[in-house]
């Protein structure tokens, strides 16, 4: 159910950004999914897809899905990694996946082996673009 409640989000946001750059017809969305979105993606494109109807300025909107990797930033020596590449096992992935949290307790920066360090990316469902007919 948090899929549904995301995506009218998500559709009500892009129909009012539109709204204030005098936008009257959606074409197209970008949609950044972080890679450690705790969501089921196809249930949350479904949702986009269906809902979109109930928003006159959204009917014919087409939701582009763009992935974002999950990144971390060390803190004590400022190296940016990623997820994807680093050594783990599937039950690590998974709590990473659903908790992000939980990465602290599994992953250590690769150049100096600090635990101390910030998600940096991949978090989160956000509009990066709009595109339509004035």
């Amino acid at each position: 159910m948090h899929e549904w409640a995301l995506a009218e989000s998500v559709i009500k946001a892009a129909v009012e950004h539109a709204g204030a750059e005098k936008i009257k017809t959606l074409k197209e969305a970008g949609v950044v999914f972080g890679e450690l979105q705790a969501l089921d993606k196809e249930i949350f494109i479904f949702a986009l897809e269906e809902l979109r109807k109930q928003f006159p300025g959204a009917k014919a909107c087409r939701f582009r899905i763009i992935k974002e990797p999950a990144a971390f930033l060390c803190k004590a020596c400022s190296h940016k990694f990623l997820l994807k590449g680093l050594e783990k096992t599937m039950d690590e992935a998974e709590f990473i996946h659903f908790v992000p949290e939980m990465a602290h307790t599994f992953l250590k920066c690769p150049k100096c082996k600090s635990p101390d360090f910030e998600i940096a990316a991949g978090r989160g469902v956000s509009i990066s673009y709009i595109k339509g007919a004035k």
